[in-house]
């Protein structure tokens, strides 16, 4: 009884998180209008719901998010750190901010955070003001800004797109000693789905990885009462680890941001750090066709935002028979779609 409660609390109070963030996006988008930025000049050749349906899939991804908590897959999240007057500043950085990154993008200048001192020695692909964001995914004032950015585009259903991930996870888990497992998230950013992971299983060790220390910093801090996660930076193309020497890993919100080439490298890696038998569970971007309707939003999105891999990783083949995970040495036991996102779960294969 007890989860069934926490359940239908934790969707009133997603609903409400809904229904704000769809208030917060609508404002930004004409606020963006308003400063110059085109964000209403996109050329569709696909179909693209309105924002009404989108609230509506919202809420759907809302309930099953909400169910799980009742069924006792994982506890009622933390979405945020701090309180609510904390929340208030976040949301006033981005305002704040708004005017850099609407003229960043009405005058497609997307090259500036490869000049920064923290862009030295990192790849050319991943030194870009993405999203046309301050800073790119290298400073302080990025990680702080990208939880707020992010929830507000997918209105407050970012954390539980990653959620999805969770459920197959704990079917993993079940019946095994946690304290005797090890989970990496590879591009763990600032830390929330770590967040979550350790809420659903708090005796089990992990690992975040970054290629940005001002994310990790930010990981660090907003976990800094979780003594089961550690973190080290690196290129998820080398992963700094044992071959074999993990049981699970999670990659969440990377791939469509990474060059065709480069997608596949990280799969491989990915792929010699897990044990053979040894669970991935992959979250990013839904591709073309994957929910009825929603191409054109797909289509839409890199002419909004800065994002040059992002089309070819909607046509990229993952889960075919010769897609991007097999070739890596994956079996693909599940793929379905959680509203804009994309969840595939895969088992490392056995050596023959």
């Amino acid at each position: 009884m007890s989860n069934r409660l926490e359940g239908v609390a934790h969707l009133a109070g997603q609903t409400l998180r809904t229904v704000s963030y769809a208030a917060l996006y609508r404002y930004t988008t004409r606020r963006s209008l308003a400063l110059g930025a085109d964000v209403g000049k996109v050329q569709l050749t696909k179909p693209a719901p309105g924002l009404f349906p989108l609230v509506q899939d919202v809420l759907k991804l809302q309930a099953r998010d909400a169910k799980a908590v009742a069924d006792g897959l994982y506890p009622i999240p933390q979405e945020e750190s701090g309180s609510f007057a904390e929340r208030i500043e976040a949301v006033r950085r981005m305002l704040d901010d708004l005017p850099q990154s609407a003229e960043r993008r009405a005058e497609k200048r997307f090259d500036e955070a490869a000049s920064l001192p923290e862009a030295q020695g990192l790849p050319a692909y991943y030194t870009q003001n993405f999203h046309y964001q301050s800073g790119g995914w290298l400073t302080v004032d990025s990680a702080k800004l990208y939880d707020i950015q992010v929830e507000t585009l997918f209105m407050g259903a970012a954390g539980a797109m990653r959620r999805q991930a969770i459920p197959p996870i704990a079917d993993f888990v079940k019946g095994r000693d946690q304290r005797q497992l090890r989970l990496v998230d590879v591009a763990c950013g600032s830390g929330r789905f770590l967040g979550q992971l350790a809420q659903a299983f708090p005796a089990l060790p992990i690992t975040g990885t970054d290629l940005s220390q001002a994310y990790l910093d930010e990981a660090a801090r907003f976990l800094s009462d979780r003594r089961t996660i550690g973190f080290r930076q690196a290129n998820a193309e080398a992963l700094p680890f044992d071959t074999g020497s993990y049981d699970i890993a999670t990659c969440i919100y990377l791939f469509h941001e990474l060059p065709h080439d480069v997608r596949r490298r990280v799969a491989r890696e990915i792929a010699r750090i897990l044990k053979p038998g040894g669970l991935f569970v992959f979250v990013d971007s839904i591709q073309w066709g994957d929910v009825d309707g929603y191409d054109g939003l797909l289509e839409a999105f890199p002419q909004r935002f800065h994002e040059p891999y992002f089309l070819d990783y909607c046509e990229d083949d993952l889960t075919g028979a010769t897609g991007v995970f097999a070739e890596a040495g994956f079996e693909v036991r599940d793929a379905f779609p959680a509203f804009l996102s994309k969840v595939v779960v895969c088992a490392k294969k056995s050596a023959s």
